[in-house]
């Protein structure tokens, strides 16, 4: 069927030495790492550690990171296989074009542009936050017209959300070696902030705030409508705090906490040794970033009793409640530098998607050319540059970050299947890294990822299908039409040693 023609993966690696479309191989394994740490550590451990620890799992949000880590540690070695086998730009969109089909590509290529496109306006004003913070400990405060939240308390425009991610717009069309050594450096700004943190955090932990380690269950009252987790509408699961239910619900609040590492993926070409570099910088940056989660969980809990922690700045405020308020400030830079490389990182993983759509002709393919000096997608690094902007800079988005959670998991999802439809279609293809206990660890993946997407809530998932269906009519109206595949379907069945196009 056209819906579901496949592109052969030798087409797909053939695509990246178009000299037209060729992206600059300059990414090593530590830059891969790095571009990993930087976007995965991020508000999660500034803010998120805390508000769950107080309100879902108490001191076992510990285990709630831990478990994280471990879903998204299925997921990583779906990838780890997928990018080493497939070394190109577009990550789970260009899997699924191989194994699952254009339609199939299409619909996860456009739940990624709505993911990370989201997801760095969403950082951005996050960003924006601790900057007005930090801003005025200095004595600087900004009008409330152009830095508070647009829509609300007299802001007009979040100009300092604008301002950052136009910054990190013109670093990545300067060259991705630049931004990955900008990258680098803020990263090891944010990981001295986060270790100091940890070291001097150990000095005031007390063993009685850990007890008990998981608190009794509580039950909630239960949110009702569109607002209420789907698992309650489905199951009629009340929500519970604490106990092992509130771990678990903890996990999909915390599951944010790790979205980023599947963006190391989508720069695949631009790697110098992707076989062996991809696989590294996208299971390194998991483990690195899953080991500070939970040491900085362990400590924060640790210092300040876990029904005390504050909602907004956990970390600066155990601090200041031990009587060290100078930390809060050190933390503060820590959280800009670590949102700076999320913002920049997110953008990076967000044009990649979309270069590699628009190269294979389901966006105009105008849009992928190449800067001949830079070796960037320009073009579409502007555009989507411009399209965040001003998502972060005038759209209330707030109530939309949960969008990002149940992107990010779909994506999950469709590469742990599609590892096993390709193991199942192409067993000839050299596999540089390969998935343990196939089809076992695919299949935890996608129940892991399932079983997390089911605690959030109803109107996401009704969000998140509108969106689908808006791609849907553009898929019908435009990609269907202009598909390469679909132009030039004779001339692939005739290359030579390529499989033919079902």
């Amino acid at each position: 069927m056209p819906l579901f023609r496949t592109k052969p993966v030798e087409h797909s690696i053939r695509d990246t030495e178009d000299p037209d479309h060729r992206l600059r191989r300059d990414l090593t394994a530590l830059d891969l790492t790095v571009l990993g740490v930087g976007v995965i550590i991020g508000t999660g451990i500034f803010v998120l550690t805390g508000v769950v620890a107080r309100d879902k799992a108490g001191p076992a949000v510990a285990i709630s990171f831990v478990l994280a880590g471990i879903v998204c540690g299925l997921a990583a070695l779906c990838y780890a296989e997928f990018a080493s086998t497939v070394p190109v730009a577009g990550s789970a969109y260009t899997f699924s074009y191989a194994t699952l089909g254009e339609f199939p590509a299409w619909i996860i290529g456009w739940d990624l542009i709505l993911e990370l496109a989201l997801g760095a306006a969403v950082v951005a004003v996050g960003w924006s936050g601790y900057a007005a913070s930090l801003l005025d400990s200095m004595g600087l405060t900004l009008p409330t017209a152009i830095g508070g939240s647009p829509g609300s308390d007299g802001g007009v425009i979040n100009l300092p959300a604008v301002f950052v991610v136009l910054v990190v717009t013109a670093l990545l069309i300067f060259g991705v070696k630049m931004s990955s050594r900008f990258n680098a450096i803020i990263v090891t700004v944010k990981l001295a902030v986060i270790l100091l943190v940890i070291v001097a955090g150990l000095f005031y932990v007390k063993g009685a705030n850990y007890r008990p380690f998981i608190p009794p269950a509580q039950s909630t009252a239960e949110v009702e409508g569109v607002r209420a987790p789907l698992m309650q509408v489905l199951f009629g699961a009340a929500p519970v705090n604490y106990g092992w239910l509130g771990v678990f619900a903890a996990l999909a609040i915390v599951f944010f906490a790790y979205i980023g590492f599947d963006i190391v993926a989508t720069a695949a070409e631009e790697s110098r040794r992707p076989q062996r570099d991809l696989p590294i910088g996208i299971l390194g940056s998991l483990a690195i970033c899953t080991v500070l989660y939970v040491a900085v969980a362990l400590v924060v809990v640790g210092m300040q009793p876990y029904t005390q922690l504050s909602a907004s700045a956990p970390l600066a405020d155990a601090f200041r409640g031990v009587g060290r308020p100078g930390f809060a400030t050190i933390v503060s830079v820590g959280a800009i530098a670590g949102l700076t490389t999320v913002v920049l990182i997110m953008l990076l993983g967000q044009t990649r998607v979309f270069f590699a759509m628009s190269r294979d002709g389901l966006l105009p393919r105008g849009l992928s050319a190449v800067h001949p000096r830079f070796g960037t997608p320009y073009r579409v690094t502007l555009i989507m540059g411009a399209v965040v902007a001003v998502l972060a800079g005038f759209i209330p988005l707030a109530e939309l970050a949960e969008l990002v959670n149940i992107g990010t998991l779909f994506a999950f999802v469709v590469v742990a299947v599609s590892v096993v439809v390709l193991r199942r279609t192409r067993p000839d293809l050299p596999r540089a890294f390969r998935t343990p206990l196939v089809p076992l660890v695919p299949a935890l993946a996608v129940l892991s990822c399932l079983f997390v997407m089911v605690n959030l809530p109803v109107e996401t998932w009704l969000r998140f299908l509108a969106w689908l269906l808006v791609g849907v009519v553009l898929y019908g109206l435009y990609g269907y039409r202009h598909s390469r595949l679909a132009l030039h379907a004779v001339d692939l069945k005739q290359s030579d040693n390529s499989p033919e196009l079902r």
